[in-house]
């Protein structure tokens, strides 16, 4: 009687071991904001269909939008697109290799980008910058999610159930 009811107790800790393990791996594609040096997960938004967002700004200068858009890959950033309304310092003047330049309605397009990046490090605007994350039409201000001034960096991975539990998910 005591060899059925150890047996039961073993395979019921394998099963409980197993789907504790199971919280670990990751599994879900997001888009990753994590503390620049640390690496420590802070906001991330899960990954539906879509893989395209943008990321939006005021440009300190000249104090204009500029919105540059990226395609996300398997584990990299392809900078896809800028926007932007100003030739002040830091903007570009005119498009690279294949690039395309053009100006629409007062806005000038970088189109046609192939920059890839294993990740982008930004500092969240204290004062001027608002940066907002736009993500199917959605559109979600860093500073709701993480203190302005820090420094951090945004990546794509898949995350376990555990790292979501320790970060903030965007959508709610």
């Amino acid at each position: 009687m005591r060899f059925k009811s150890f047996k039961k107790l073993a395979v019921f800790l394998t099963l409980l071991l197993f789907i504790a393990l199971l919280g670990f791996i990751p599994y879900k594609q997001v888009i990753a904001l994590s503390y620049q040096d640390k690496g420590e997960l802070l906001a991330y938004l899960p990954l539906k269909t879509e893989n395209t967002f943008q990321i939006e700004y005021t440009h300190s200068i000249h104090l204009s939008e500029v919105i540059e858009t990226y395609h996300l890959s398997e584990n990299l950033i392809r900078q896809t697109e800028l926007a932007y309304d100003d030739f002040a310092v830091g903007m570009p003047s005119n498009a690279e290799g294949r690039e395309v330049f053009e100006e629409k309605n007062g806005t000038y397009y970088i189109k046609n980008m192939d920059r890839t990046f294993e990740y982008i490090d930004l500092r969240i605007g204290q004062v001027i910058a608002n940066h907002r994350l736009i993500y199917k039409n959605q559109t979600m201000p860093l500073s709701k999610f993480i203190k302005p001034g820090t420094w951090i960096r945004v990546s794509t991975k898949k995350i376990s159930f555990w790292e979501q539990r320790n970060g903030v998910n965007m959508n709610g």
